[in-house]
């Protein structure tokens, strides 16, 4: 296993290897893995991919301009080290590169590479012949259904962005949402077309989006908010209204998401471990009523209405659709074996019963179903991970089709970053990263006792070398000024960051007036989001950069 990040994490520790690249250089590590790879003479996607794929020559010719050795200085990757890496993994009987947040959300030179990163680890997963095989990268099959588990198998209409724009900006639309990082922008910029209202559930942006002070500003200028939270937390003191919903122990629980990327098909269910009191609504009644009220329905139609309308269309469409395991069923008949009582459990029902294990209300006895999760509590197994191209596929023309132009051009764009990602490095600009730990993942968690006991966690991670360049000390503070602000935090020595890169979690700031977070107030630390740019997004989805973000940083 090889680890590729700029810090000693957690996963480094059981690794056989660990490359320390520099934040958000990644898009250049794998370019340059392509064109080592084609060098080599090493594409192969397989047979049971290639002859459902397309572009594979076309994402090869874009990559050529990066070479191992002229990625070297900005990522600092060692050529050879690069050519190694690339040569293991063809070799490998199997193999797969995985990256999620910390490759999404990094910047470089000043700018956002998140999707053009995540599109090459799929390039090179594919042109090594490991995507949807066993030991390499495959689709789960969520036993709940998904996107590609619905309609016609193994074509569609693909993926799209851009239904609307925020004004300010223009940032497109990207899956029905919006960069939070414009969120302050549309709240005080946007003249007649401001963003006047707000509803937050169980979020606390002013601690976890990036130039938090500048949201924190913003939201007192909204015409009204409402948050459905627990806590009276650094966002939620701005709401004119806080609803609280019933604790977790009061509610039932599937993985409706995280299941979608599961390393095996299973489903598991929890029903609610303590009762809610007399008339105290569920978590969905409540979204349900906001709903209702921002829809100009008033008062008088119950949450309930809502979630009839919901599963009667669900269950229309699903008898209606040729490629569903209850086409041509009668409507009726599927209502009343979904039962009459309303709310998330029913809606569970159905889409365990539709789905690819599905028990089809009789047609397949056995089945996933809502009463099968709760007759086994500890969870169902329907098997590993199967292969599932084609039929996983939604695209027009029923392939994998590598090299979409706006992907394309995002190379052409990574090669003009080059130049700037080089010097930064050759200069020896620090770049921050984020991290977190077992216990401390987001804000929420600081304020439970037993997660935050301990050593102090919000520090700055700062390796020798550059400590001793900067003449800070552990225990010591340090000035951290970045384009859009400034922190100052204590500092923590180590060897667990590589040079020219310094790290501080996420989530802190608990010092704000107006809350009520009494044990996240004893250990307040800092923000880092004080100090990420809002203005720096990555123009194909919208995420935010929260990782490589250029810093200066003195002893205070």
């Amino acid at each position: 296993m090889v680890v590729i990040d700029p810090r000693r994490t957690r996963t480094v520790e059981g690794a056989d290897r660990w490359l320390a690249i520099r934040p958000g250089t990644d898009p250049l590590l794998l370019a340059a893995m392509v064109t080592a790879l084609a060098q080599d003479g090493s594409i192969e996607p397989g047979e049971h991919v290639g002859k459902h794929l397309t572009g594979v020559t076309e994402v090869v010719a874009a990559c050529a301009p990066f070479t191992p050795e002229s990625v070297a200085v900005a990522t600092g990757i060692p050529a050879d080290d690069t050519r190694r890496l690339a040569r293991d993994l063809a070799a490998a009987p199997s193999g797969s590169i995985y990256g999620r947040i910390g490759t999404t959300t990094a910047g470089m030179a000043g700018a956002a590479f998140g999707t053009a990163t995540s599109w090459l680890i799929d390039v090179i997963n594919i042109v090594t012949g490991n995507l949807d095989r066993p030991g390499g990268a495959m689709f789960p099959t969520p036993v709940a259904g998904s996107a590609n588990t619905r309609g016609r198998r193994g074509s569609g209409s693909g993926f799209s962005t851009g239904r609307g724009a925020t004004v300010v900006s223009g940032y497109p639309e990207v899956m029905g949402e919006y960069p939070a990082g414009a969120m302050a922008e549309e709240i005080t910029h946007a003249g007649d077309e401001r963003m006047r209202a707000l509803i937050t559930i169980a979020g606390n942006p002013v601690l976890s989006t990036p130039n938090s002070v500048q949201l924190d500003a913003a939201l007192t200028q909204l015409d009204f908010m409402v948050s459905v939270d627990i806590y009276l937390n650094e966002t939620t003191r701005h709401a004119d209204v806080i609803l609280p919903p019933p604790s977790q122990l009061q509610r039932s629980h599937y993985d409706l998401a995280l299941l979608q990327f599961a390393v095996r098909n299973v489903a598991n269910y929890s029903e609610p471990v303590l009762a809610r009191s007399d008339g105290q609504p569920d978590e969905w009644e409540i979204l349900a009523r906001l709903g209702l009220i921002a829809a100009g329905m008033g008062l008088e139609v119950e949450p309930a209405a809502v979630d009839e309308v919901g599963i009667t269309a669900m269950v229309h469409a699903s008898v209606a659709d040729s490629n569903s395991p209850i086409h041509g069923r009668n409507v009726t008949e599927i209502m009343a074996a979904l039962g009459g009582q309303a709310g998330p459990e029913r809606l569970l029902d159905f889409m365990l019963q539709t789905g690819p294990f599905g028990a089809a209300f009789g047609r397949n006895p056995g089945g996933a179903s809502l009463d099968a999760l709760r007759a086994n509590p500890h969870g169902l197994d329907f098997g590993p991970l199967q292969p599932r191209v084609p039929e996983v596929l939604r695209t027009p023309s029923g392939a994998v089709e590598l090299a979409h132009p706006v992907l394309l051009a995002e190379l052409a764009r990574l090669r003009d970053a080059l130049p700037a990602a080089a010097t930064a490095a050759a200069s020896g600009q620090l770049s921050l990263v984020g991290r977190r730990d077992l216990r401390s993942n987001n804000s929420w968690m600081h304020n439970i006792e037993v997660l935050v006991k301990g050593a102090p966690r919000c520090t700055l991670h700062v390796h020798p070398v550059d400590a001793g360049r900067l003449g800070l000390q552990t225990g010591g503070l340090a000035r951290v000024t970045s384009r859009v602000g400034e922190v100052q935090v204590t500092v923590e020595i180590t060897e667990a960051v590589r040079e020219g890169v310094v790290s501080m979690p996420h989530g802190w700031g608990h010092d704000m007036s107006g809350t009520r977070l009494t044990v996240a107030a004893r250990r307040a630390g800092v923000n880092s989001n004080v100090l990420t740019d809002e203005a720096v997004v990555d123009p194909l989805s919208g995420t935010a950069v929260l990782n490589g973000v250029p810093v200066t940083v003195a002893s205070c």
